[in-house]
């Protein structure tokens, strides 16, 4: 991986970009995001461009997912569960047997 990042500083610039924003993230630094914007526009990476247009369309969110430790990650869960159990279902018995292998999963 070094040699490719020292021949290559588009990757070498990608690899930074995409460490720093795992740092915010893991770290929830979201104070940082718009230096790292700054940062990521400065430098030729078309789709790290992209993703930077992307999280200013609503920086406010994207910062406070950064920042605040709260998460909808066990509500995502249930609803993931949920979809698992009707496309299972799909096709088969009724809503009645479905309801009941919600409550009861």
């Amino acid at each position: 991986m070094k040699s490719v990042q020292a021949n290559c500083p588009e990757i070498d610039a990608l690899t930074r970009h995409v460490r720093s924003f795992a740092t915010m993230l893991t770290e929830r630094q979201g104070e940082h995001l718009p230096d790292w914007l700054d940062v990521v526009r400065q430098d030729n990476l078309p789709s790290l461009h992209s993703l930077a247009a992307g999280i200013e369309r609503d920086l406010a969110a994207v910062t406070a997912g950064l920042t605040l430790p709260w998460s909808s990650g066990a509500v995502e869960g249930h609803v993931n569960r949920i979809k698992m159990l009707k496309r299972q279902m799909f096709g088969r018995a009724g809503f009645a047997l479905l309801r009941k292998r919600v409550l009861l999963a």
